[in-house]
C-alpha cells in the first residue's frame, strides 16, 4: 500500500471527525438557546477540550508512525466503519448562568456557536484543499 495515501488518508479522517464533531456540537448549542425559556432545562455540551485532547493524540500518534490510532474517552467514542459518537455532558456554568442571568447565558451560547462555526469552517476548508491536491494531476500533497 501506499505510505503517502494512507497518510493522507489520516489526516482526512482527523478532519471529518472533527466536522461531525463541530456538527454534533451546533445542535446541541442550538438547542441550549432555543430552550431558555423551558423550565428545568439543563444546557448541555460536548467535551471540548476531552475531543482536542483525543485529536490531539491521534495526530502525534500519526507524526510518530504514519498511522492513526483514535481512542474512547468517557463521552466519546469510535468505532469501526467511521462511527463516531460524541455523548453531551450537562454544562454546570451554562445552567448557573441560565438560573441568574438570562441575557449573560445566551450571550455565552453564541460565543460557543461562534467558536465552533470557526473550528467547523477551518476544519472543512482544510479538507476541502485536500482533496483538491488529491484529485490534481500532481498527485498527492
Amino acid at each position: 500500500m501506499n505510505q503517502q495515501a494512507v497518510i493522507a488518508d489520516n489526516i482526512t479522517e482527523v478532519l471529518t471527525k472533527i466536522i461531525e464533531f463541530t456538527n454534533a456540537r451546533q445542535k446541541i448549542l442550538t438547542d441550549n438557546i432555543n430552550n431558555v425559556h423551558c423550565f428545568g432545562f439543563l444546557p448541555k455540551d460536548l467535551a471540548v477540550n476531552e475531543f482536542s485532547d483525543l485529536m490531539e493524540a491521534a495526530v502525534d500518534e500519526h507524526v510518530r508512525n504514519q498511522r492513526l490510532i483514535m481512542c474512547d474517552s468517557q463521552t466519546i467514542t469510535f468505532g469501526a466503519d467511521g462511527f463516531f459518537e460524541a455523548r453531551p455532558v450537562i454544562d454546570n456554568f451554562a445552567k448557573k448562568l441560565l438560573d441568574e442571568n438570562k441575557d449573560e447565558y445566551i450571550e455565552l451560547q453564541i460565543n460557543k456557536l461562534l467558536e465552533n462555526a470557526i473550528n467547523q469552517r477551518l476544519a472543512a476548508e482544510l479538507l476541502c484543499q485536500r482533496q483538491d491536491v488529491a484529485g490534481s494531476p500532481f498527485g498527492q500533497g
